[in-house]
């Protein structure tokens, strides 16, 4: 294995926990206002990023080599790492909608789908990584 990709995968684990830590505690806030809600939004789309490319540059540490997000989700799928890539392939679509949080629907739906499904399955991704240090 090379060194060099088994660790670039560790490397950016580490950030995707913090941020992780930072979207975990923004959603003990029960009834959020609209800058709390724009708040779990922005930490949503920035662990979502990491997610992906963490993802990313653990499949090329174990050789298998993906480009885009939704190749790297659908491999991950493949091969089970990740257990519903129908909910990934959604929060990867919908996180471009997500960048209008001025607009209040929009923002509580993406409220709503954080806390209702993607956070879930961010959370079993997190556990797939410390399985794996």
């Amino acid at each position: 294995m090379d060194k060099l990709k088994d660790t670039r995968w560790k490397q950016r684990y580490s950030q995707l926990r913090k941020a992780f830590n930072q979207l975990q505690n923004a959603l003990k806030i029960e009834a959020p206002d609209d800058i709390y809600r724009a708040g779990i939004i922005q930490f949503f789309e920035m662990t979502l990023e990491l997610a992906w490319k963490t993802l990313k540059d653990y499949l090329e540490s174990e050789q298998i080599d993906v480009k885009t997000p939704r190749e790297t989700i659908q491999k991950a799928f493949e091969i089970e790492i990740i257990a519903d890539g129908h909910i990934w392939i959604d929060a990867l679509q919908k996180r471009n909608l997500m960048a209008h949080t001025y607009d209040e629907d929009r923002a509580r739906e993406a409220e709503e789908l954080i806390r209702s499904s993607y956070f879930t399955e961010i959370s079993k991704l997190v556990v797939f990584f410390e399985s794996k240090l």
